[in-house]
């Protein structure tokens, strides 16, 4: 699944609108390197730390099922709301020409549902190794997709001023009506 939402995404990617304001690579590096160390997390045979590699759930069929459907879920999720963000899409925060400020389909439900869609995707990912190295690795992805929505949060009230702030006032940043 993870591969199939990486092909897609690379090739959607292609069709984006001119960047006109980018962050840093040091800004950049402090998102990605967390998100980065989850991955290796959840898709190693074994992590050579004490503890991680102990099973949260039970040796069972059940939490592989649950995490996969979770997964595609989220993965899904993801997709839906790239297809929102059409041109305006980055994988770095940045401000594209023209930049629109989108708030229907998935962006009346969470104003960052991509990452929403991502961290749904880990926690399956981590429910189906059912291993606490799992749970860490959804703890680093959402401490780097939380580091990169405030910054993106930030720049979007730069941008679209008063529209922003009452679009963040009606609409959660990640879990509907939560946070």
């Amino acid at each position: 699944m993870w591969l199939g939402w990486l092909v897609y995404w690379e090739l959607a990617a292609s069709n984006v609108k001119a960047t006109v304001r980018r962050e840093s690579v040091r800004s950049r590096l402090a998102h990605v390197i967390p998100l980065l160390l989850a991955f290796i997390l959840l898709g190693a045979r074994r992590v050579p730390l004490p503890y991680v590699n102990e099973r949260f759930l039970p040796l069972a069929e059940w939490p592989f099922w649950l995490g996969a459907i979770m997964a595609a879920a989220g993965l899904l999720f993801a997709i839906w709301a790239r297809g929102y963000l059409g041109g305006n899409w980055s994988g770095t925060v940045t401000l594209k020409q023209g930049h629109e400020l989108v708030t229907r389909g998935p962006y009346a439900m969470v104003r960052h549902p991509i990452y929403t869609g991502l961290l749904l995707a880990l926690a399956g990912s981590a429910v189906a190794r059912a291993e606490l190295r799992g749970i860490l690795a959804v703890a680093l992805a959402l401490w780097g997709l939380w580091r990169k929505l405030r910054l993106e949060e930030r720049w979007m009230r730069e941008q679209f001023g008063e529209t922003y702030e009452a679009y963040s006032r009606r609409v959660a940043a990640l879990i509907p009506f939560v946070l």
